[in-house]
């Protein structure tokens, strides 16, 4: 029995077009920049803490203060929050299927806003499984009875308040980068159809 020959397919879906009644929105596209973003970040993270725990010391007078070591850490977070945005908005962009019959500034207003959303669902998973973590960690240990001193409880404050501030300043840069990383993954998509 003689085959029938293969036809060629196009290898690229039917591009929707202006006012198709077909979503704006490609998940697919935000879903994989999301898992790159999450990876990128978990990767960081943990590349960081391998440098950060080498900078400190148990023993009193060794190793980082807590003020550089929290700096550090700061910068450390800013830097992991825009690669981590920039790859996952940039993945967002190129892989959003291409936009036929639309304005050039609503094609980019839909990549940076899978850039945008790319960033916003990785930092609300991130969050939500941070706050998990710590929710079992506090409930696993036992509380312990310690007399701190008013030092102590005010320089345990001044670092909470500066990682606090790097944490939104990384999150707010994050943000844009992710939006700009998805308007030049879709403008080098549209580049090179």
């Amino acid at each position: 029995m003689a085959r029938a020959p293969l036809r060629a397919v196009d290898a690229e879906p039917a591009a929707p077009v202006a006012g198709g009644g077909v979503s704006a929105l490609s998940w697919s596209a935000v879903i994989g920049g999301t898992v790159a973003a999450i990876a990128a970040t978990l990767t960081l993270l943990a590349l960081g803490s391998a440098f950060g725990l080498a900078t400190i010391s148990p023993w009193p007078g060794l190793g980082a203060k807590p003020t550089s070591f929290t700096i550090g850490a700061g910068v450390w977070l800013i830097v992991t929050q825009w690669l981590s945005a920039a790859l996952g908005g940039y993945i967002a962009g190129r892989l959003r299927v291409r936009w036929t019959g639309l304005h050039t500034d609503e094609v980019f207003f839909r990549d940076t806003a899978h850039g945008f959303l790319t960033w916003a669902t990785a930092t609300v998973i991130m969050a939500v499984v941070s706050v998990l973590a710590i929710a079992v960690t506090s409930a696993a240990t036992p509380p312990v009875d310690v007399n701190a001193s008013k030092e102590a409880v005010d320089a345990a404050r001044k670092v909470t308040a500066t990682f606090a501030g790097f944490t939104g300043l990384s999150l707010v840069i994050g943000a844009f980068i992710g939006s700009v990383c998805g308007a030049i993954g879709g403008r080098l998509r549209d580049l090179h159809d």
